[in-house]
């Protein structure tokens, strides 16, 4: 019973601080995203993209460590001791993965972008194409 409570009781903290930080971290990559979009127009993609998913995956890593693994801790739930120390080399080993990933797929992106652009442009021409001429 103490084992069936101890993985079972975990994996409780770290789903709520995962639905929290899915939240949150979401919200604020919308919120930069649209920012650094006002401000560059249709330029620097590479900004928006990598510029707002390098802040929402910070807060992101940090919220789900905290809740999961170092809150429970605090408030010493039996089977948790993740010291603050602990905590901090988990979350900049996390986020630098992250990171990483990000930067990596930066290309992705801009290839991912253009394809849609081309087939946008494709569609704009058939329909109108196909619309009637009301200029006459």
């Amino acid at each position: 019973h103490d084992m069936f409570a101890r993985v079972f009781g975990q994996s409780m903290w770290i789903i709520v601080g995962s639905l929290m930080a899915f939240l949150i971290a979401q919200l604020l990559d919308m919120v930069i995203f649209q920012a650094f979009k006002r401000r560059t127009g249709r330029l620097m993609l590479w900004l928006r993209a990598t510029g707002s998913t390098v802040f929402s995956q910070l807060v992101d890593t940090f919220i789900v460590l905290f809740v999961g693994f170092r809150l429970p801790s605090i408030l010493k739930v039996p089977g948790y001791e993740l010291t603050w120390e602990k905590f901090v080399q988990v979350a900049v080993g996390n986020y630098s993965y992250k990171l990483v990933i990000a930067i990596l797929i930066t290309p992705i992106i801009y290839i991912v972008h253009g394809l849609i652009d081309r087939f946008l442009e494709r569609e704009r021409a058939d329909r109108a194409s196909t619309e009637p001429d009301t200029a006459r």
